[in-house]
């Protein structure tokens, strides 16, 4: 059964029923129901490249984890952004197709080239380490693009992240307002964008509450990854003298670091605090469970669904949006002057 077929037995011409599985508006409803009738009764369905060629839209959204070394799906946090970034672009009728990258690393990676083959309607493009610059293409493209901890610039393009600055001086303060003077950071020694904006922002608010920044206390790990986070605070361990509370800039490396702090009997938050950031769910199970920062995952997914539903309609330029994130305070992050009182 083909398209052909059902002119025929309608007695209409194959343009006509193209213009009727089209949803065309020069079809008279007499017409339109007869074709429709004959498709239903005969099980026939359109197939997806004839309707891609018929309206130039595929109703296919491609995901592309950017970078050579990627976060993909073994990050917790963006694995909940895409999965509320899945449904809600399910609710608006689109589908979703996954780029891999590894193949192609060697080979000059392309993404605008595989967008056009595929015919996608638009991208969302999660932030890695080392992007490829084949991004930026996509970017500066006519094809439209939401990215996510990621700075697009192109005009059919807009991104979306959590408010890095608000993240670290909510910390910072939440240290401050506690009794905590000398405050150390753990973060990545690739700083993507979002982990200089974290940086820096930790940095300004230390200046802020006029508390000393020791370059001692500022550590870096090589992945983001908990063991990476535990490398890193055995070199915050070495140094000569310890800060009394310790910002990780993810909850991944906030994990590793109390496993070393503990090791060498120090006690969490008597002896050290720690908060993290990202809200994971092993956070509410950590000992003590892990002070952190929320980042809004399903605000997040679903408004870079609609942005780009937006964005594929003409009915957005480009933009970047700020998420609003939110302190999450548990027993990691003890009351310093409190601590002092009890011992």
């Amino acid at each position: 059964m083909n398209i052909k077929t059902i002119a025929s037995l309608a007695g209409v011409s194959v343009a006509t029923v193209s213009k009727i599985i089209n949803n065309y508006p020069d079809i008279s409803e007499e017409t339109r129901q007869r074709v429709l009738k004959i498709m239903e009764e005969t099980g026939y369905r359109p197939s997806s490249s004839a309707k891609t060629l018929a309206t130039k839209k595929s109703s296919l959204v491609g995901v592309v984890f950017a970078g050579k070394l990627n976060v993909d799906f073994s990050h917790p946090f963006f694995v909940q952004v895409i999965n509320a970034f899945k449904k809600q672009i399910g609710l608006l009728g689109y589908d979703l197709l996954f780029f891999s990258n590894e193949k192609f690393l060697d080979q000059g990676e392309d993404y605008l080239a595989r967008s056009k083959y595929f015919q996608v309607d638009g991208c969302i493009i999660i932030a890695g380490d080392e992007v490829e610059s084949s991004i930026f293409d996509l970017d500066a493209s006519p094809i439209p693009c939401i990215g996510i901890d990621i700075e697009l610039t192109g005009q059919s393009s807009c991104y979306i992240m959590s408010d890095n600055d608000k993240i670290s001086t909510k910390v910072v303060e939440q240290f401050y307002m506690n009794g905590y003077r000398d405050v150390g950071f753990i973060g990545l020694e690739r700083a993507s964008l979002v982990m200089q904006q974290r940086e820096m922002a930790f940095k300004r608010s230390l200046n802020q509450f006029s508390l000393d920044e020791k370059s001692e206390w500022v550590v870096y790990s090589k992945d983001y990854a908990a063991a990476d986070g535990y490398e890193a605070a055995k070199k915050m361990l070495a140094c000569k003298t310890l800060p009394r509370a310790v910002f990780a800039a993810t909850d991944l490396l906030a994990f590793g670091a109390i496993r070393a702090f503990k090791e060498v009997g120090l006690r969490i938050p008597e002896d050290i605090a720690v908060a993290g950031c990202d809200d994971i769910e092993a956070c509410r199970y950590t000992d003590p469970p892990l002070t952190t920062v929320k980042q809004d995952t399903d605000k997040i997914g679903r408004l870079a669904a609609m942005i780009l539903f937006d964005l594929m309609n003409k009915q957005m330029d480009n933009r970047c949006i700020k998420v609003e994130p939110e302190l999450v305070v548990r027993q990691s992050c003890g009351t310093a002057m409190l601590l002092a009182q009890e011992i």
